[in-house]
């Protein structure tokens, strides 16, 4: 029996920009099919840099990336962008058609989709996150958290191996950030969650990843991380004022 191959693996990888600024040193990870895992880290850490590598946005300067083991490389880009969904932190960056319907169909039309099954796309992609009813209402006229909602319908109708997201829960409303934590535990994907909300992360994903100066400095349970005040202190990484995290489950 073959195994599958891992969602990503990461390895040895290294970028310097144009103008000579080294953003990653040396980052390996793997990340199995279906996990749910956060990256953490500081600002500079490089996260943005490393995910930006996964889609083929960024090239590498040394070293390897593979989704589901394809390499990422110019030749295989159209079918890893179809693979690896980003979802950006703010969803105007994201939704820029009429209407809704339009915007999660955007994707998929451009795969060759057309009549039947890109309307059953459309419309599978909106039921996932709870909102097939906006199907044919202007992106400008929903809640933020409607937004950001019908962001991630956007990325799941390409139907992704990865589904990558960048800072999910920033400005959520308290109800809007339950809502959205409930869309993403029910997701059948595999999910890097970029992230500073620690309590988001232990939630979600049962794994954390530390990003810190361009390497990988902290790779296990989300809850020993977080557990861990001199880890925590050396990569410029808090907890709320009064968190405590919980033992024996989230």
């Amino acid at each position: 029996m073959t195994t599958a191959p891992p969602s990503l693996r990461v390895s040895e990888l290294a970028y310097a920009y144009p103008d000579g600024t080294q953003a990653l040193f040396g980052v390996d990870l793997t990340i199995a099919a279906g996990e749910r895992v956060a990256l953490l880290g500081p600002n500079g850490a490089g996260k943005t840099t490393l995910v930006m590598h996964l889609n083929g946005i960024l090239t590498a300067g040394h070293g390897t990336v593979e989704v589901a083991g394809m390499p990422v490389r110019r030749d295989t880009l159209p079918e890893i962008r179809r693979r690896v969904g980003l979802v950006f932190q703010d969803p105007d960056d994201q939704l820029f058609m009429p209407t809704v319907r339009e915007d999660v169909a955007f994707g998929p039309a451009n795969l060759g989709l057309r009549g039947e099954e890109l309307d059953r796309r459309v419309r599978a992609a909106l039921d996932r996150v709870g909102l097939p009813e906006v199907i044919d209402r202007p992106p400008h006229h929903l809640s933020f958290g409607q937004r950001r909602r019908v962001a991630v319908a956007t990325v799941l109708a390409m139907e992704p191996e990865i589904l990558v997201l960048d800072e999910p829960s920033s400005n959520l409303d308290p109800a809007a950030r339950r809502e959205l934590a409930q869309i993403l535990r029910s997701l059948d994907v595999t999910v890097l969650m970029v992230t500073h909300d620690l309590p988001y992360a232990l939630e979600l994903c049962e794994r954390s990843l530390v990003l810190s100066g361009g390497v990988i400095a902290a790779d296990g349970p989300t809850r020993d991380i977080l557990s861990d005040p001199d880890l925590l202190a050396a990569h410029r990484l808090e907890l709320p004022f009064g968190f405590s995290v919980p033992v024996g489950g989230p």
